[in-house]
């Protein structure tokens, strides 16, 4: 596996070393002892299947709070997606920066998000699946979320929005003055 850490100190893009030969390829996609190695930790409990049927959906920006917040690894399984990660930390020198990237069948890169970022995605194609491997189960009591267009952040998404939940469409500015 390749780790590449982003600009945001503890979000990792993970590849896969993929081994080919005449029936197809195997790789690893998680490795306790070499994340480990680079300070990733991570215990799955909880693994959720995330299928979107048109592209230009966009799910986010979500996160759960203390002491239900989430380490996340996300992998796109079918078709393409581009992926965002806002980091939400108090005392974080890159507070409200985000990153984003591609993640596709394709491609098959991972993302590794730890405790007190934001995530969300927009389907760059229809009939998108994401798989999240989950550290804490949905506590709905410890369910939050930001607003996917807040100026304070300045995601740049790739697509206008085809589909959105109300719930994320309805998720608080930073400056609560902001009107969407």
């Amino acid at each position: 596996m390749i780790f590449s850490e982003t600009k945001l100190k503890g979000i990792f893009i993970i590849q896969p070393e993929v081994f080919e030969d005449k029936r197809g390829f195997f790789a690893r996609s998680w490795n306790r002892d070499e994340c480990a190695r680079r300070g990733l930790r991570f215990d799955l409990v909880e693994n959720n299947i995330s299928f979107n049927k048109r592209k230009g959906t966009l799910r986010g920006m979500h996160f759960q709070i203390a002491p239900h917040s989430q380490i996340k690894l996300v992998r796109c399984t079918s078709g393409s997606i581009y992926d965002v990660v806002l980091d939400l930390r108090e005392n974080s020198p890159t507070r409200h920066q985000w990153v984003g990237l591609e993640l596709s069948a394709e491609n098959r890169l991972l993302l590794y998000i730890p405790e007190d970022f934001a995530h969300g995605f927009q389907t760059l194609t229809d009939d998108s699946e994401v798989t999240y491997q989950i550290s804490t189960p949905y506590h709905p009591e410890s369910a939050r979320g930001v607003r996917w267009d807040d100026p304070a952040f300045g995601i740049d998404w790739p697509l206008g929005v085809s589909v959105m939940s109300e719930r994320d469409r309805s998720h608080p500015f930073v400056d609560s003055n902001q009107k969407s």
